[in-house]
Parts: structure tokens; sequence; C-alpha cells
């Protein structure tokens, strides 16, 4: 069978003002917020596997993935897990009265687009489940075979449980770690044709075993990942920068400015002192938010978001990990 997905398109990402409209637990530690426009008007559209980030009350900046239904043109909701020993943004959501107040939202951006494919296998770890639901039902919609596993700690941070199975059925594998243990990997990816496309979303374990697998078993796999967390790669990479690269200039073609950044200081880190409004989030070269169009110079690419085979031709850089292999780099801001 094959696929009728059209190729990835890129969505007009924008800016603009949202009431947080209601917000509702649907499993433990994980809180739904939808955001609708103050008018009501229509939103821009988006496809299964986009994000949109939030500038929250305390100026923190954070990117969720879009999970309701596309068909939805009024409203945008995200899903966000309660991470105890994180940075502070998921706590500032779960913690602070958002419901009747309206949040700065930049997107939809999709950096995990559905490919063409005769057919898929979506592997998802507790929250890792969000991109991946709007992805089912469009898999559905089309009359397109897939599986979902979704694996989690325990029955009650199995998210959006029922509605998978309710659209999905004997496709959805719901594995409660503590009742059925971890995913078996490895026989979920030998029962799916080699002809499918293995979406993954989730810890970076899983992520890591997923990638190995499919490396040892069939590395022509057609194989997609979503991280929410740095990889080794990337972990503490600004303490390196002194090691690993020296200083080079910064010219901002937009703005006019020419600016020195140090090689104990990441380009976002200059370039913000003089653009304060230039968007970011992660700051560890994952997330893709702080991703801007290279003019001239050659980057040095130091992100996960860029893959190793893409670099040589890229024409755009994550400026909060990546450098400079040139003396001056010239930057679209």
């Amino acid at each position: 069978m094959s696929s009728d997905l059209a190729p990835p398109s890129t969505t007009s990402a924008t800016t603009e003002r949202l009431l947080v409209r209601q917000s509702r637990w649907i499993a433990h530690d994980v809180l739904e917020l939808r955001l609708t426009r103050s008018t009501g008007a229509a939103l821009p559209t988006w496809e299964p596997g986009a994000h949109v980030e939030l500038t929250l009350p305390s100026g923190r900046r954070r990117a969720y993935s879009l999970c309701g239904d596309v068909t939805d043109t009024e409203t945008w909701t995200i899903a966000v897990h309660r991470v105890h020993e994180g940075r502070g943004g998921s706590r500032e959501i779960h913690e602070t009265a958002l419901v009747g107040r309206q949040l700065e939202i930049h997107g939809p951006v999709n950096r995990f687009p559905l490919v063409p494919a005769p057919g898929y296998l979506l592997l998802a770890g507790g929250i890792g489940v969000t991109p991946l639901l709007p992805m089912a039902r469009e898999l559905t919609a089309r009359s397109l075979p897939w599986r979902l596993v979704l694996g989690a700690r325990d029955r009650s941070r199995l998210v959006y449980a029922e509605e998978l199975v309710a659209l999905g059925g004997h496709r959805v594998l719901l594995l409660p770690q503590d009742e059925a243990g971890l995913p078996d990997l490895a026989a979920e990816l030998a029962a799916t044709p080699p002809t499918h496309a293995v979406y993954a979303c989730g810890p970076q374990p899983m992520l890591d075993a997923v990638s190995a697998l499919c490396r040892s078993a069939d590395p022509a796999r057609s194989l997609h990942l979503e991280r929410f967390t740095a990889t080794a790669a990337t972990d503490g990479i600004l303490d390196q920068l002194a090691a690993t690269s020296g200083e080079f200039e910064v010219v901002l073609s937009r703005s006019g400015l020419r600016l020195t950044v140090p090689a104990d200081r990441s380009v976002l880190d200059v370039v913000r002192e003089k653009l304060p409004d230039v968007p970011f989030s992660c700051e560890e070269g994952y997330c893709g938010t702080c991703e801007t169009r290279v003019t001239a110079g050659v980057p040095d690419h130091r992100d996960t978001v860029i893959e190793p085979s893409e670099r040589p031709t890229a024409t755009t850089m994550m400026i909060c990990v990546s450098r400079c292999d040139s003396p001056v780099l010239e930057l679209d801001l």
C-alpha cells in the first residue's frame, strides 16, 4: 500500500498573545492547557509533530508539542509534565494560575513531520506521546497502517491512554512498567516491515536504544526522533567552549551590529545582550528554538537538531551551542 502523505511542509510561525482558556489534569503530574485567541478567531493551521513556544510569566521560554486535533481551528492543546528536577518551566506552569491569562506564543514550528511511508511504528515514553497522538489521528484518517507503543512507570502516568485505545484499539500497546516491564523495542522493530517509518519520542535511554537497534538491524530504516532533553553530545557544552574554539566575530546583518564572541560564551549569550527578544529555550542544542539563518561564514554545528549528513550544506545554525570555523560569522538578525 502506498502512502498518500504529502512531503513535510514548513508552517509559517507567528508570535501573538493567546488566552489560556482551560487547564485539566490528564495523568499523574501532567497538566493539559488549551489556548485560544481571546476573540475566538481561527488559529494558524498546523501538522502532526509541530510544537509551539510559550513565554511564561517569569520570562522563561519553553517549547511543547501540539497534541490536540489538527481539525480544531480555534484551539491549540499542549500537555506539560512536571519535571521536579528541571529548570523551573514545568513547575511554573503547574503552580501558577494561568487560566484566564494571556501568554505570548510563538509557532507553530514542525521539526518532527510525518514523512511518506507505507506504514508507521510510533514509540512513546511517558509525555513523549504528545507529538505522536496527532500522528495516530492523521494516519487513521488516511487509512494508513500504524502501531503505537506507550510505556510509563505506572498506569497513572499513561498520558492520553483512553483516547489512544479508543482511536486505535488493538494497534495500541500500553505498558505500565510496574505491571509489564519495559517495552521490548527489539521485538517491536523486528515485527515492523522494514519499509515502515519509525517515530520515537521519550526519555533519552529509550531513544538511544531505538537508535542502536535500528543501526545494527537495518541502517536504512526511516527513523525519526524527538528529544526533550540534551544528549551527552551537548550536555555541559558551554564548559567545553574555551578548550574547543577561540573567539570570533559575529555580524548581525539586519541590525548592523558586529559583536565579538569570546571562547567561553555562546553566540546566543552575546547576541541577546543587544537583541534580548531573540527566541531561545533549551540552551543545549536540542530544541531548535534559536535556529538562525547563516548568511556568510562557516558554522561549527554542535546541536542535535541538524543531522550530521546535513551539516555541510545547512544554511541555519543553533546559536545556543554552535560556534564558527571562520573568523567572521554573519547571521540574519
